[in-house]
Formats: C-alpha cells, sequence, structure tokens
C-alpha cells in the first residue's frame, strides 16, 4: 500500500457508481454481435441492474439458441437481425448515429473490426476530438478513483493526441463526480530530460492545461508513478507538486506503459476495472472477449453516469 493511501474497502468505488445508476434511466445500448455467453450475460444482466435497454444486433437465430443453452433471459432485449460480425458493427453504429442508441457496446468480435465502422468518416460517430480509451480503476490499496489513458487504442500518441486523451479522461472524471480531478502526465522521473519524449510533453501538457487550452482539471508532469500516488515519496524526492500523492488520473506515456501498469494494478493489485472509449458522439463500451460478465456490467455503468451527465 502506498504511504498515502488510505484503506478501502474492497472494490469500494463500483459500488458507488452503480448506486448512483439506480437513480438515472436506464440508456439504450446497441450491442454489436453478443455471440458469447459473456457477451449476451453482460449485455442482459447490465439491462436487469437498469443500466442498458439492450438492442442485441446479430443473428437472431443464433442468439436466442445461446441464450436457451444458457438460461438467459432476452425479455426486455430487442434484437436486430445481422448475417455478420462487421455487418453488425455498422448496424450498431448507425443505430448510435441516428441516435435510436445512446450509446454502443461491443460483443464477441474483434476490436478492428468492431471500431472501422466506428471512425468511418461519413458513417461513422467521429467528432473533432481523438478517440481514446480509459480504464477505470477500483483498487483496494487507494482510496481514488483511478483512470488509466490511453492503454487499448493509441499506441503511440504525439503531443496534440495527448491533448484530446487527457480531455476525454477530463471529462469523464466529471461525469464520475469527481469535480476537480488531479491528472499526473506520467514517465520515469520528475525533470524534463530532452532526451525522454514523454518529460517534454508532460511540461506541454502542463502549461497547456495552466493556460486553459486544457480545461477542468489540475495537471502536472511529469511524475512518476510512485510519486503520483505516494506524498511520502514526492516528499523524500523534494517534489512540491500539486497532484502528488491525490492522482485521480494517469495520463501514460504510450499504450505498451498503460497496458503494463492496468494489468499490475489488476493481477497484482486485487483491482477491478471498467473500459470505455470517449471523444465519439457516443460512449463505446470497449471489452475484451475475454472480459467477465462483471467487468462488462461496471463499464455499463460508466457509460451511463457518462450520458446522463451530457444530458444534465
Amino acid at each position: 500500500m502506498s504511504p498515502s493511501a488510505t484503506p478501502a474497502s474492497d472494490n469500494h468505488v463500483f459500488h458507488t457508481f452503480l448506486d448512483r445508476c439506480k437513480k438515472l434511466p436506464a440508456i439504450t445500448t446497441s450491442v454489436a454481435w453478443p455471440l458469447s455467453e459473456v457477451a449476451l450475460r453482460g449485455a442482459t444482466e447490465a439491462a436487469t441492474a437498469g443500466l442498458i435497454k439492450p438492442i442485441l444486433v446479430g443473428s437472431e437465430a443464433a442468439i436466442k439458441a445461446l441464450a436457451a443453452k444458457f438460461g438467459i433471459d432476452l425479455s426486455g432485449c430487442t434484437i436486430k437481425q445481422a448475417e455478420t460480425e462487421f455487418q453488425a458493427a455498422q448496424i450498431a453504429v448507425a443505430l448510435c448515429r441516428s441516435g435510436e442508441a445512446q450509446s454502443l457496446m461491443k460483443g464477441n468480435l474483434h476490436t478492428d473490426e468492431f471500431l472501422r465502422p466506428v471512425v468511418a468518416r461519413e458513417t461513422g460517430l467521429r467528432t473533432s476530438r481523438r478517440i481514446s480509451h480509459v480504464f477505470v480503476m477500483d483498487t483496494p490499496a487507494y482510496d481514488r478513483t483511478l483512470l488509466i489513458t490511453d492503454a487499448a487504442i493509441n499506441i503511440a500518441p504525439e503531443l496534440e493526441d495527448k491533448m484530446h486523451i487527457l480531455q476525454n479522461a477530463i471529462d469523464l472524471a466529471h461525469a464520475l463526480g469527481i469535480q476537480e480531478p488531479k491528472a499526473a502526465v506520467l514517465s520515469a522521473v520528475e525533470t524534463i530530460n530532452p532526451k525522454m519524449q514523454s518529460t517534454l510533453d508532460a511540461a506541454a501538457l502542463s502549461k497547456m492545461a495552466d493556460r486553459g487550452q486544457i480545461r477542468g482539471a489540475i495537471v502536472d508532469g511529469p511524475l512518476a508513478f510512485d510519486a503520483a500516488v505516494s506524498v511520502e515519496a514526492a516528499r523524500i524526492k523534494k517534489l512540491s507538486s500539486p497532484v502528488a500523492g491525490k492522482a485521480d488520473i494517469f495520463l501514460v506515456p504510450n499504450i505498451e506503459s498503460g497496458n503494463m501498469l492496468f494489468k499490475e494494478l489488476s493481477y497484482l493489485g486485487g483491482a477491478k476495472l471498467g473500459g470505455i472509449v470517449l471523444g465519439a458522439k457516443v460512449p463505446i463500451i470497449l471489452t475484451s472477449r475475454a472480459d467477465s460478465a462483471e467487468m462488462r456490467l461496471t463499464s455499463c455503468a460508466v457509460a451511463a453516469l457518462v450520458v446522463n451527465a451530457a444530458k444534465a
């Protein structure tokens, strides 16, 4: 446990999110190709929890057969016929574009095939923002909600990309109830090194936040991970930072570092997580085909909070 962290009950954050969603209307969600037990159960359990109203896009016969095999209740679900995975992704995106659905959810298909219709220029869900992924981490050893970005979509983002990625995460933090999030732009050190691009980007992003180019958060960097989560580590390093030891958002330098960070917290730190893509016209629930129904449920709760915050 980091010296600054307050011991917290296991997975305390997500219980709060789910409780908040009980007071909010369910969001209509198009689910592309939910043709696995976990994908179908994740959508239907989120419906039972009052988080979403699923529109299941795929082979109607196969969906009904899968539901019968595993005893999954499809009441409350609408089914739209699609012959292939890609066609299902196209139809699911079209439902969001037309306003019939308020969010988009990935089922049992490859991420690249799922996202191709999303980023299509004429028929997709693009906006002026770069799309990016955020992991929302519920970590027993840390008393704050952790947002890690981007560990799933942007491989090696440049400075302008990072500006969009950070703003997406800040907007998500607001939707989750964090009024003034503290964002740590991570690197290996706290000093600016011309040979380390991540430190130059971090310094620029911090100054951009000071000048109002990035809004709604306290941003500082470069910060190493220990300084971001531990006041004591920052004290030992003689580091003065409004973010040190209290970071809510971790902006990672690249996809490799982000991928390693969220998996370390998950497998060794007992963290649970939800995943969401922002920067499109609707929030996108982007889970792995191997993710549990519980993780899909949590991701649906995050999407519901985002949609309802935008309405408000």
